[in-house]
């Protein structure tokens, strides 16, 4: 018994052919296009020595008798007992052109293939999706009922399965799968559709909740979905059965569960939150549709919807099936699978399986680049404070991936190291000495360094000043305050507003302010200093609304306390928890990677969390903190003198890591 197939490269048709070939009878002809050869010996490969029954036939699905020469037409000529005709662009976000050309006139030239070469039998892999948005029950026996047919995937769907029924000369049947996911046994999948576009939004809720936390979400229509394993059993096991002809299979869960349900099943799976509470989108029917339409279409909603889906991993139309209206009648395909022992997996024996491999495997974040250098190459980086400390660590890093790093700092003998240990490695650098809290050398600077660049790609704001002392020791001491305002705030400031104005024209750019996780905590003693960063941050913020439609993004990073120069006078943190240069380096690059609003720690995060729902119990947090860490010699107006730390302070800074006291 021998076997042609369409779209064997395919999902389904790879399950199929390896199904196929543990009957150890027959050759299985594929249909292979020129650009697919690769691919298809990939896979025989993979099928090992039986494949060697698995013989390729070039053509293309788009021409007339499928590309096939006669000479191999003739070679076939009743030598076919079964034909399965898989080969379909099953990708909702693809061209109505497309979708017609290769469902629809694919199938013609099909059916006209199987006809020319007198096959036994002709096998359409149709989908549910012939029966559009249909308000009910659709049956095994129903064609021409369908209705919402809209969506070019339904309609093709549709229309394809109809040229089967009106034009195909020899015996057929047809078969229509619901959503197919991975393999139940090892969660196989090769692309991302179906539920798998929730799985990003699973993960991201995992990431950022406990698992016993409940969420509220949607609860949806049914969903119908099936293991590709299910698929391929059933229908080889009905394509073979006799006096069957002319007849369609539901190849579908017979008890299908809601969005909700399935969302649930996932996430338990990816031990995420569950949705306890689930809200049916139909208790908003009380609106009228044209209100709910006139929403939609407002610009800020439009952008909004279209930058949680994109954030999501979702397509732009994925929420006009949420409420999908249809179920699906398989008592056919019941009656004939009946003693064979195929059945449809309960979901919740296999989900785990399917997000495993998922995330291993499919999830986009395993593509992204994340070299540095491949988005900081050639590119032009200003770093201020580049002559130690994170600011060193920054640029040294940076050119090491390939930036032109422009090193900013006030004294030349520092910035010369720098700039030495740099072109050592190899890497290309420029230093510039600039004081940033005078606003005139901060506009030389930007000047100078695009006279001799060009651009500015990337401006990361490090430079700071840090002054550990109470208020209560603050009173006669206004200057403290002004000259790290100075410096953290109106010079950061005056830089970005000298670079913007290219970044805009260019509508590509990055402003990356280094903050302090104080500013997250509120940590007592440093009111100056983390004053002066908050009104960065606000800044930051503000200019992300303006500037995000722009191409010009801003982070800002929520440092934890970093073994620097700048710490060195309270000699107390040398017995403290703290993270390297390079260390807070990393920080920068996951934001030049990734280019997030904000960076910051967990501890950082829960502090800002913990402020804003029980603001008091984080004073007293604080408070307690600042009576634990006094204030160092310096402060207080004494000469220098070496602070031991208690236990007791150990003990809490190691608890709170990453805190300034």
């Amino acid at each position: 018994m021998n076997y042609f197939i369409t779209g064997g490269t395919g999902f389904i048709g790879q399950n199929l052919i390896s199904e196929l070939l543990q009957r150890k009878k027959g050759n299985i002809y594929v249909l292979v296009r020129a650009g697919s050869r690769k691919k298809f010996d990939k896979l025989k490969k993979q099928w090992g020595k039986s494949a060697r029954r698995v013989i390729p036939v070039t053509g293309d699905l788009t021409r007339p008798m499928l590309g096939v020469p006669p000479k191999k037409r003739r070679e076939l000529d009743g030598e076919i007992h079964h034909m399965y005709h898989l080969a379909a662009v099953y990708d909702l976000m693809a061209a109505a052109e497309e979708q017609i050309r290769v469902n629809v006139d694919g199938t013609l030239h099909a059916v006209r293939f199987a006809a020319d070469i007198k096959a036994k039998r002709f096998h359409h892999v149709s989908s549910i999706a012939a029966a559009g948005m249909y308000p009910g029950i659709f049956r095994e026996d129903m064609f021409g009922e369908a209705q919402g047919l809209d969506h070019p995937y339904f309609r093709t769907k549709h229309d394809s399965e109809g040229v089967v029924r009106r034009d195909c000369q020899v015996p057929w049947r047809v078969y229509r799968p619901g959503i197919v996911v991975g393999h139940s046994e090892t969660g196989v999948i090769d692309k991302i559709d179906g539920p798998y576009y929730f799985f990003k939004m699973i993960q991201k809720m995992r990431r950022m909740l406990p698992a016993w936390m409940p969420t509220i979400g949607l609860e949806g229509g049914r969903i119908n979905i099936v293991p590709v394993d299910f698929v391929v059993k059933a229908m080889l096991h009905i394509s073979h059965k006799a006096g069957l002809d002319g007849q369609c299979f539901h190849l579908t869960d017979p008890k299908p569960k809601r969005i909700g349900e399935v969302l649930n099943i996932f996430a338990e799976a990816a031990h995420a939150p569950q949705m306890q509470m689930r809200i049916d989108a139909r208790m908003f029917n009380f609106l009228p549709a044209a209100v709910k339409q006139a929403v939609a279409m407002l610009p800020p909603v439009r952008r909004i919807t279209r930058q949680v889906m994109k954030d999501l991993g979702l397509p732009p139309d994925m929420f006009k099936f949420i409420y999908y209206p249809t179920k699906f009648d398989s008592r056919e395909t019941e009656r004939a699978l009946k003693g064979s022992g195929i059945s449809v997996p309960r979901l919740e024996d296999y989900a785990w399986r399917l997000w495993d491999y998922w995330e291993r495997h499919l999830d986009p974040e395993l593509f992204i680049d994340r070299s540095l250098r491949g988005h900081v190459a050639d590119k032009v980086v200003v770093i201020t404070g580049a002559s130690s400390g994170i600011g060193k660590a920054a640029a040294v890093m940076m050119a090491n991936a390939g930036a032109k790093v422009m090193l900013v700092a006030r004294g030349h003998e520092k910035l010369a190291e720098t700039l030495e240990e740099i072109h050592a490695e190899g890497g290309k650098a420029w230093s510039y000495a600039c004081d940033v809290s005078e606003l005139e050398s901060c506009d030389k600077l930007i000047a100078k360094i695009l006279e001799e660049h060009g651009v500015i790609d990337v401006l990361v704001n490090n430079a700071g000043r840090s002054i550990r002392r109470s208020i209560a020791l603050s009173y006669d001491r206004f200057h403290d305050f002004e000259r790290t305002m100075q410096l953290n705030y109106f010079g950061s400031l005056r830089l970005i507003m000298q670079v913007l104005p290219g970044m805009t024209e260019r509508r590509s750019g990055q402003v990356i302010n280094v903050s302090s996780i104080g500013v997250l905590s509120n940590a007592p003693r440093f009111s100056a200093y983390v004053a002066s960063k908050a009104a960065l941050d606000a800044f930051s913020r503000c200019a992300s609304s303006e500037f995000s439609d722009a191409g010009v993004s801003f982070t800002t990073i929520n440092m934890p306390l970093v073994r620097t120069p700048m710490i060195a006078p309270t000699k107390i943190y040398e017995n403290v928890p703290t993270i390297s240069p390079e260390e807070a380096a990393d920080f920068i690059k996951q934001a030049v990677i990734y280019r997030p609003q904000r960076i910051a720690t967990r501890l950082g995060i829960f502090a800002m969390v913990l402020h804003t729902i029980a603001p008091k119990v984080s004073e007293i947090v604080m408070n307690s903190a600042f009576r634990m860490f006094p204030d160092s010699a310096a402060a207080r107006g004494l000469s220098d003198e070496q602070q031991q730390a208690s236990q007791e302070q150990i003990a809490f800074a190691s608890l709170m890591r990453g805190i300034h006291w």
